[in-house]
């Protein structure tokens, strides 16, 4: 399951020589080598910090290599919601700060000679009930600013189209070349990039020790690092300080691309009334493929995600006669309690941890903009709008119930998934399947992938939840806090920074 952005890319993790890791001290550690922590690196790097970047997987291995692309400023029901919750001013700052980030990624791609494809965007409804939606959103963008946003009844799509907001000249990328271009960039200016080193710890006040786990080593093989400050944009902070892993909500949604015979749809869509549908078109060396998404679902918590693929695939097919899928893919996003994204020191007041987080799958304008915040706070600049991205702030009030709601429910999965197995104590996978069995004293997860069994111990080493088996990654999920294990155990994303334990 590989994306269509990295489909032909090695996965060139390298080996790093104990003398790169254990160098003078650092200026700056960012850890993760998405468009945040890379753009981050490269705005610190140019105002003349010591930068390395500490990558546990590849470039792009988390979020931004498997997103849509779409580079918007209309986001969906992003902009309502946030209206829903906060004034015009949170909201227009909002807007502000993601116009930012959006126009300094396109002019870094015209600058490097990057392909954009610039194309209108579409937030629409499918069915009649989704009409008052789709108006919100219009009166949304238009409070935010957004005056060329328009309505419109019809579009030119094979697909349901009961009117929607149209916003002109918005852009798709291929994340790819950007965050390669980035790290070119940030090499030029002396900044290190270390791939397949995991962070497992970080600790002390200034400067700060970066405990680190490198490639092939075991889990009790560890060296570190130290820097003065530290940039957690991992999606979600491997660190618990700051409670932010109980101030978002994890979700897992499904990109398909497909060779289609006859036009593709050209512009940008995705609908307000569920089930989300979301469209593009993807120029390749091969010809243009279409792309659909959809199909999300809280991390860990989906009967079957393998039912939601088969049902995005179906529409597509019955939309775009003689469509083939060719890829197929899935990404992690963040929602955040309060709708706003949380960008700035880890704890509040720290001058030294600072994190970016709750995108809620708009990384490629929300994290530019996150790493322009956190850039200008740390060289000490100002940018006003960075108070819709503040990590600590008293807005957050305006989520504190939904907040409430979502630690209710990792409550009820903690206790369900140490009870469930129980009844399920006899069951043994099928090829493709996981099932957890046994007693709580004594639970087993096993899987059978490929031909090949493995048993692991379900309890996520994060906070002990029982992890359940997504049937569309073949991948362990922890129902909690969106932690993600591979059959064999083997840690894919946290906030967990170990594996889980192989059983006897």
């Amino acid at each position: 399951m590989t994306s269509l952005w990295l489909a032909d890319r090695a996965e060139s993790a390298g080996t790093p020589r104990d003398n790169e890791i254990l160098r003078d001290v650092i200026d700056v550690v960012v850890v993760g080598a998405g468009i945040t922590g890379l753009t981050t690196a490269v705005l610190l790097a140019r105002a003349g910090k010591r930068v390395t970047v500490v990558e546990a997987q590849y470039v792009g291995a988390g979020a931004t290599g498997n997103t849509t692309g779409k580079v918007s400023l209309l986001q969906g029901t992003k902009l309502s919601r946030i209206a829903k919750k906060h004034g015009q001013e949170v909201l227009r700052d909002y807007v502000t700060g993601n116009t930012e980030g959006r126009d300094w990624l396109l002019r870094y791609c015209e600058e490097h000679g990057l392909d954009v494809q610039r194309e209108d965007d579409f937030a629409y409804a499918q069915a009649a009930d989704g009409v008052y939606t789709a108006r919100s959103v219009l009166s949304a963008a238009r409070t935010a600013g957004l005056d060329s946003a328009e309505w419109v009844e019809q579009a030119d799509v094979p697909f349901p189209f009961r009117g929607g907001v149209r916003l002109p000249d918005q852009a798709q990328i291929d994340p790819m070349p950007f965050l390669d271009s980035l790290v070119t960039e940030l090499e030029t200016h002396g900044g290190t990039l270390l791939q397949g080193v995991r962070v497992t710890s970080i600790s002390g006040r200034g400067p700060l020790r970066v405990s680190v786990q490198l490639p092939e080593a075991s889990e009790q093989q560890q060296v570190s690092l130290t820097a003065q400050q530290v940039v957690l944009a991992t999606g979600i902070p491997i660190l618990d300080r700051g409670g932010f892993f109980a101030r978002v909500k994890p979700q897992r949604s499904y990109c398909l691309a497909f060779d289609v015979p006859g036009d593709i749809t050209r512009s940008m869509f995705i609908s307000v009334d569920s089930p989300t549908r979301s469209v593009r078109y993807a120029p390749t060396a091969g010809g243009e493929k279409l792309v659909v998404g959809g199909a999300g679902h809280t991390v860990g918590r989906a009967d079957s995600a393998a039912a939601g693929i088969e049902e995005l695939t179906k529409w597509a097919v019955l939309h775009y006669p003689g469509a083939v899928r060719s890829h197929f893919w899935s990404a992690q996003d963040y929602h955040p309690a309060d709708e706003l994204p949380y960008v700035g020191p880890l704890l509040p007041k720290s001058e030294t941890l600072f994190v970016a987080t709750g995108f809620d799958k708009w990384g490629m304008s929300n994290g530019v903009a996150a790493a322009l915040a956190l850039s200008s706070q740390m060289l000490g600049g100002r940018m006003d709008w960075r108070r819709a991205f503040a990590s600590w702030s008293p807005h957050e009030a305006a989520g504190l119930a939904t907040a409430l709601m979502a630690n209710l429910e990792v409550g009820f999965n903690l206790a369900k998934g140490w009870v469930t197995p129980i009844v399920a104590s006899t069951a043994t996978p099928s090829e493709g399947d996981g099932v957890v069995t046994g007693p709580p004293w004594h639970l087993r997860a096993q899987s059978k992938v490929n031909g090949e069994t493995h048993v692991v111990s379900p309890v996520c080493p994060h906070l002990g939840g029982i992890v359940s088996w997504n049937d569309a990654d073949c991948t362990w999920e922890c129902p909690l806090h969106g932690s993600r294990f591979a059959p064999d155990g083997s840690l894919l994303e946290g906030p967990a920074t170990r594996s889980l334990t192989r059983h006897p």
